[in-house]
């Protein structure tokens, strides 16, 4: 048995929430999810509000968020370290692990996780207080002092929610704030209030190997979102924006795109990018400091050659006599002949401007422009005209939107079911930055599939998307599963990334009820981009579809050539309802 320790990096507590319910209702994997939260305070269904909030939670920074746990008020933020245990536990009584003696005994060896830990860490004196659950500092002295709250979950002898220590947050939200679960009389304190200096990872290092001695059987397999040191949040900065577009990445004989032979772009060897890759700093913090010259010529099996068939042409010009854009040309994919000439296309809307500058993708970054109205239209008369059985629809990222661009993507699905009813739907969209009310807005349009891509590893995700996080992308996959539809999700690999870590991102998908996944390689867009940093075998993309569906994965789709909407309809066909 083992243990999936996950790193998150700071995640909103709705969106953790979220993937908890996921894991815990979908999975059956053991995992620990291990994050800090921005500013929230939590609530079970019996607390007493009026008298253990002292502050608008909103005047702090904070938000208020019930949860379905028991306890009352507690408080979650930077400088915390939050463990979410969602394992399936042995039960020491009654039957199915239900019973109260199996929570308290469970509640319990949580605790003792957490003294063991603290314990290693050079912090004395540390146990239990008998009337109170958590852990405690001094506990049989005169002024016992909370340092480890703990609000658990078990169903069934599966758990959710876990424990929050206190490593350096700020205490004022736990005593100025709130009467942290309801303990008036009970001061709290912190690792640094007691002098012991740590950070979250030395804590997270220190608490891992017993974790997986206590739901693992010593077995652990560990995967961390890069560790950010100087404790200012996420750095946003685009990789590109404002940089021009830089050198394509071609090879005069080598053509994807719609770049046919007579036409295609030879790279210059000889001069360097016009602009440096700003990511290149991130991604050798995330252990990657070497890649493939942008001269060096691409396995055999990673040369595609654009055919200009009949029914290429036809798609053309469909596309272009409605004024639609297809992601197929702007992110040049490999597969745009043989998609074509199967009469079938993505379609791209919300404009050819993204509002992100993901280092592996060739998107537009400028300012977008608004959206058109006419848009959804236009669309379903492009799927009537081409007779498509499956039409997938994705979009640039519009964080300059208020809902990100939801309501246009439910309109577009309602044109295309309106003009075309027997016709499947299959929407490829952002995160949406974490808008819940978005993704729902996208979720009551009931797509066939609702598609969102990881992108790459734990380990790789601020360096190849900074925009975006591991966590709220499986947190919107969770999200729309959860009410009944049919997911998917894609990776890239060769940007870094190891393959236990690409097998490991497939244990996380299938633990939330993702039912369609798709593989494919890197291929560096433009000097600007990112590097590749390996070419990935054709085998390798064999292992990585059987250790998916050995998960459960109904289907995943992994060749060198693999892009999100590859082999779309056919894939959906035979996936699980996931």
């Amino acid at each position: 048995m083992t243990l999936r320790v996950r790193w998150l990096g700071r995640v909103a507590y709705r969106e953790a929430l979220d993937l908890q319910h996921a894991l815990f209702e979908q999975g059956s994997l053991q995992h620990l999810l291990l994050l800090e939260h921005h500013h929230v305070f939590t609530h079970g269904a019996s607390a007493d509000l009026a008298r253990n909030v002292l502050v608008d939670p909103a005047s702090v920074g904070a938000e208020l968020v019930a949860a379905n746990r028991g306890g009352d008020v507690t408080y979650h933020g930077p400088g915390q370290l939050v463990g979410y245990p969602i394992v399936s536990v042995q039960p020491k009584w009654g039957r199915g692990g239900t019973g109260l003696a199996d929570s308290v005994a469970y509640v319990r060896s949580v605790e003792q996780l957490v003294i063991d830990t603290l314990t290693d860490l050079g912090l004395g004196n540390v146990g239990r207080l008998r009337e109170y659950p958590g852990v405690w500092v001094d506990p049989l002295g005169a002024t016992p002092r909370k340092i480890c709250a703990i609000g658990v979950r078990l169903t069934r002898g599966r758990t959710m929610h876990g424990f929050a220590i206190n490593v350096a947050p700020d205490l004022r939200y736990m005593r100025e704030y709130i009467v942290p679960c309801g303990i008036a009389d009970r001061p709290v304190t912190s690792l640094a209030e007691e002098g012991i200096e740590v950070t979250l990872e030395q804590v997270v290092d220190a608490l891992t190997p017993r974790a997986a001695a206590l739901w693992g059987d010593g077995v652990v397999e560990r995967q961390d979102v890069a560790w950010r040191h100087d404790r200012t949040g996420m750095d946003l900065s685009p990789f590109s924006r404002g940089a021009g577009p830089g050198s394509p990445v071609r090879i005069a004989g080598e053509h994807f795109g719609e770049q046919p032979a007579e036409h295609s772009i030879p790279t210059d060897r000889s001069e360097p990018a016009a602009q440096p890759v700003r990511l290149l700093g991130r991604l050798a913090r995330a252990g990657v400091t070497d890649g493939k010259d942008v001269a060096e010529r691409k396995p055999e099996w990673l040369r595609p050659k654009v055919r200009l068939s009949a029914e290429v042409l036809a798609v053309r010009s469909t596309l272009r006599e409605l004024g639609l854009v297809t992601v197929c040309e702007e992110a040049g994919c490999p597969n745009l002949s043989e998609c074509w000439s199967d009469g079938t296309a993505t379609f791209m809307v919300l404009g050819e401007r993204c509002t992100r500058a993901c280092g592996f993708c060739l998107v537009d970054t400028q300012k977008p422009q608004a959206p058109d109205v006419d848009e959804p239209a236009r669309v379903a008369e492009a799927v009537e005209r081409m007779g498509l059985a499956h039409a997938v629809i994705t979009m640039v990222a519009r964080d300059d939107l208020d809902d990100g661009g939801a309501a246009h993507i439910a309109a577009v699905i309602a044109a295309v079911r309106g003009r075309n009813p027997s016709t499947a739907v299959e929407v490829l969209v952002s995160d949406f930055h974490g808008n819940q009310d978005a993704i729902d807005t996208v979720i009551a349009a009931a797509p066939d599939v609702y598609n969102h891509n990881i992108e790459t590893v734990p380990r790789l995700q601020r360096a190849v998307r900074p925009s975006a996080g591991y966590a709220r992308s499986l947190a919107a996959l969770a999200r729309a599963r959860s009410a009944g539809l049919r997911t998917k999700s894609g990776l890239i690999v060769g940007m870094g990334e190891h393959d236990h870590e690409v097998e490991g991102v497939l244990a996380d998908l299938a633990s939330i009820g993702c039912g369609i996944v798709t593989i494919g390689q890197y291929l560096r867009p433009t000097s600007n981009h990112l590097p590749v940093h390996r070419w990935v075998p054709p085998e390798a993309f064999d292992r990585y579809r059987d250790v998916g569906m050995s998960f459960g994965i109904g289907h995943v789709e992994s060749s060198p050539l693999t892009r999100s909407s590859y082999h779309a309809r056919e894939a959906a066909a035979p996936a699980s309802v996931g």
